[in-house]
């Protein structure tokens, strides 16, 4: 039997070889720890994230294989080019972290209860306003209609959720988010998990040993610190391209 590793309180940055993480479940790598800012950084600069459920510890994964967007390979498609010419949506860049993530944590149709727990929120709210985790908002009028948020390393964006309330919303966050990635040279979306979904609006899946060689270049180049709110009059020029 296979032990899972618990993480070491007093070492916020040391985390097991993800090579090592399970494969049934897959990916899960080792449990405890806290969600502090240098914890989290650290893992996310390793390929690693957090994820469970209310009523268990914190669990750290590394999946095999791992679900990303290529940045330049995200671009509005005629269906959606139509939609947006009959909508007056516009798109924020860092306006409501904390609101896309609230709407990311309400359970789906269907869904009981959500992994994206109290103390999640706060921790990535926390990145936040340190300038590491990031958020993009669609709106219609003051509505907040869709978004997507995740956590920046160097040159690599880590997706964790994303939400619509109306068709079409959370694509359009995903595309806006990947069109000014691609200005900055941020080559990959990491989208963790596979699902159909994903794979739907164009992800890909790499094989861990690949990705994560990926993950080590990546965050050693310099990226975009602070807020990026600034960077909204930006992909407002997108969506008046895209219209």
């Amino acid at each position: 039997m296979i032990r899972l590793p618990l993480l070491d309180a007093a070492k916020p940055e040391q985390f097991p070889d993800p090579g090592r993480a399970m494969t049934d479940p897959n990916g899960l790598l080792a449990f405890g720890g806290d969600l502090s800012p240098r914890r989290l950084l650290a893992a996310y600069s390793r390929g690693i994230f957090p994820w469970y459920n209310e009523d268990e510890p914190i669990l750290w994964w590394s999946p095999d294989p791992r679900c990303v967007f290529h940045t330049d390979r995200l671009k509005p498609n005629r269906s959606l080019r139509r939609q947006l010419a009959g909508k007056p949506w516009r798109v924020t860049v860092d306006h409501a972290f904390r609101d896309v993530v609230e709407a990311c944590a309400a359970p789906r149709p269907g869904q009981i209860g959500t992994w994206i727990v109290p103390a999640m929120i706060d921790a990535y709210d926390g990145l936040h306003t340190m300038g590491h985790a990031h958020s993009v908002e669609v709106w219609e009028s003051d509505r907040l209609i869709g978004g997507i948020y995740g956590v920046a390393v160097g040159r690599l964006f880590c997706g964790e959720s994303m939400f619509s309330r109306e068709s079409g919303g959370s694509k359009l966050a995903l595309l806006a988010l990947g069109q000014f990635l691609h200005r900055w040279d941020f080559p990959l979306i990491d989208a963790q998990v596979t699902n159909n979904h994903l794979m739907s609006l164009g992800a890909v899946e790499y094989p861990r040993e690949q990705f994560l060689r990926i993950v080590e270049q990546l965050t050693q180049l310099p990226g975009q610190p602070g807020s990026w709110e600034r960077f909204t009059p930006l992909v407002e020029g997108m969506l008046d391209g895209w219209g």
